[in-house]
């Protein structure tokens, strides 16, 4: 693609592996959650049916933590035949409790790419999950100085772009979309007429997989690290 970015005014960045480290987080836990389970189920039998509750789950409790703990809780019960032991269960909870006391990783390069962008563009984090989590982390991060605003998705559809881009008065011609998620940063945006720069991260949750024929949909700047976006807006 092309990357023409001479109109763009407002900046919109994902939060989650896109300024700091999550998935990575994620991982970790799960292969901990298969170590503790391993007596009634094997580690892939494990993952699998831990995914499936998560999207059984989502509608229930959204994206985040706090809905990954509550499935593991559920998958256990499931796994075990409700026989897993309290001590098991108190475990997890406590596998949850360290993910959201787990130190903020800002990734390399983003300080400095906000640092140069904020003098001429409006910055916003427009990311999904759990509402105090991410306020949490924005804050521990250090970065909450560099944005004007930060919005808190349920969902990263056309649907919900398209709304907040309306509601903060935001034409879509001017707008430009950062995230390492080509399902729920770079396809939706490219559907509602705006930009899109995907930078992908090393580790991609199975529900934010996208078919490469989908990818071939729409063209869009594809970066390896977030400092290279600085030869196109600055």
């Amino acid at each position: 693609m092309e990357a023409d970015f001479k109109g763009i005014k407002v900046i919109g960045f994902d939060a989650d592996d896109t300024l700091w480290v999550n998935e990575t987080y994620f991982r970790e836990t799960e292969e901990r959650f298969a170590e503790l389970l391993e007596s009634y189920e094997t580690k892939n039998k494990i993952d699998q049916e831990l995914f499936k509750m998560e999207m059984k789950n989502l509608e229930l409790y959204g994206y985040g933590i706090k809905g990954f703990v509550l499935s593991m809780v559920e998958s256990a019960l499931d796994l075990s035949n409700n026989k897993v032991s309290q001590s098991t269960i108190e475990e997890i909870l406590q596998l949850g409790k360290n993910m959201i006391d787990h130190p903020v990783e800002v990734l390399d390069g983003v300080e400095e790419v906000l640092e140069k962008l904020q003098a001429k563009y409006r910055l916003i984090v427009m990311t999904k999950g759990d509402l105090l989590d991410q306020e949490r982390k924005l804050e521990r991060s250090g970065l909450s100085k560099y944005f004007h605003h930060v919005e808190v998705l349920s969902d990263k559809k056309e649907t919900n772009y398209k709304a907040l881009l309306e509601h903060l008065e935001i034409d879509t011609n001017e707008f430009l979309m950062v995230g390492n998620s080509l399902k729920s940063d770079v396809l939706p945006i490219l559907g509602i007429g705006a930009k899109a720069v995907h930078i992908p991260f090393h580790t991609t949750w199975a529900h934010e997989e996208v078919n490469e024929n989908e990818i071939n949909v729409n063209g869009h700047l594809k970066l390896n690290r977030i400092t290279e976006i600085l030869k196109y807006l600055n």
